[in-house]
């Protein structure tokens, strides 16, 4: 578990870290924002979870430091000057069966409209990755009712929508609903995950008086059209039954994708997976090399947010796959990755099997650019 531990603070940091980046920049806005947030912790249906649910009544609050670059940086506006940062959020109550849920993570918020950031009342969405800790786990004597999860440190994941009114120059007050979610990823059982449904009111201050242009000409640069070879490694640990210890588990990703916009890049690549341990967990089975591991075909697609910083999304059909290792015939992924200098890269993602958690794809890798096919020239 400490190995655990260890990774996923390295991982967080990393991603913390390339999002205050525009520390660099001369020119960017400092924004800080409280918020008080409650809402319900939502069951997945089972008795225990209505119990649970029945329970806790969520009350929370938040703190976040943002940078909003105000340059003409191509990205900054093509994302209508989206905003980047680190924050906290913690639950203001102690549940004797989930504990005080806490999570430090960073963000990104994205204007929703062309020019938004000019009127009174605008419109964003956000998300925020990154640990979740203090939270009560499972324990067969002292918390058998917790089923939700069975870590006391977790993944922290918050998406939705916000709304913001500006009541001086830099004065806002905002609104926010989504959803918010701690998980381990399926590295110890059990793993149904905490959802929460916050709404959240808070203001937002500029503390240095920056503030974005009003008027500005977008230019697009020309778009080289070109395809890149990306290769990765997945690096993560999986616990398949409740009392039963964790196994390595990982895999190797191939995919070429192809410079679709300046949004996105899409392609298809080949996922393998290697899940030891087979024999431990079926001591009456022999563990061969075919029934751990497993193949698949996956469509790809890469929303890029600034020139280092994007999500990888996917969706894969196993070519080979057991059912033993907890895999059905597809599977999905979503995260984030940066890019570091020289094509190399890091990043997590989570890859799912029907909405549940198969691992955390702790990932490293190298990408090969192509030649440039053509250029647009808007």
């Amino acid at each position: 578990m400490r190995y655990s531990i260890f990774i996923k603070s390295l991982f967080a940091t990393i991603l913390i870290l390339s999002t205050v980046e525009v520390f660099a920049q001369k020119k960017y806005q400092q924004l800080l924002e409280v918020s008080y947030e409650a809402g319900p912790l939502i069951s997945n249906g089972k008795d225990w979870a209505n119990e649970i649910a029945d329970l806790v009544s969520y009350r929370g609050a938040d703190v976040r430091m943002g940078w909003r670059k105000v340059g003409d940086d191509f990205y900054n506006q093509l994302y209508r000057y989206p905003t980047f940062g680190v924050g906290f959020s913690t639950a203001l109550a102690y549940y004797p069966e989930i504990g005080r849920p806490q999570g430090i993570y960073a963000f990104a918020e994205l204007p929703i409209t062309k020019n938004s950031l000019q009127k009174k009342l605008s419109f964003s969405y956000f998300s925020q990755i990154g640990l979740g800790f203090n939270l009560n786990p499972y324990d067969s004597l002292e918390n058998p009712l917790n089923k939700y999860i069975g870590s006391s440190l977790n993944a922290y994941i918050h998406f939705g929508f916000k709304a913001n009114y500006q009541i001086q120059d830099r004065i806002k007050v905002f609104g926010t609903f989504g959803l918010k979610h701690y998980s381990n990823g399926s590295a110890k059982r059990p793993n149904a995950g905490i959802n929460l449904s916050p709404l959240s009111l808070g203001f937002q201050y500029n503390l240095n008086n920056e503030f974005v242009p009003k008027d500005h000409v977008m230019v697009y640069p020309p778009l080289e059209k070109r395809g890149f070879w990306n290769f990765a490694l997945y690096l993560g640990h999986k616990n398949y039954e409740i009392g039963d210890p964790s196994y390595f588990r990982g895999g190797f990703g191939i995919n070429y994708l192809w410079e679709a916009s300046y949004k996105y890049r899409m392609g298809l690549g080949l996922d393998f997976f290697y899940a030891p341990g087979f024999h431990s967990r079926f001591p009456d089975q022999k563990g061969t090399f075919s029934n751990q591991i497993s193949t698949a075909v996956v469509g790809s697609w890469e929303f890029k947010l600034n020139e280092r910083l994007y999500m990888p999304i996917g969706l894969g059909a196993y070519i080979h796959y057991n059912s033993e290792n907890q895999e059905s015939w597809f599977f999905e992924r979503i995260g984030v990755r940066y890019r570091l200098k020289h094509n190399l890269f890091t990043g997590v993602q989570i890859k799912a099997h029907k909405a549940k958690a198969d691992f955390f794809e702790f990932t490293v890798g190298y990408t090969i650019p192509g030649k440039v096919k053509s250029v647009i020239n808007p």
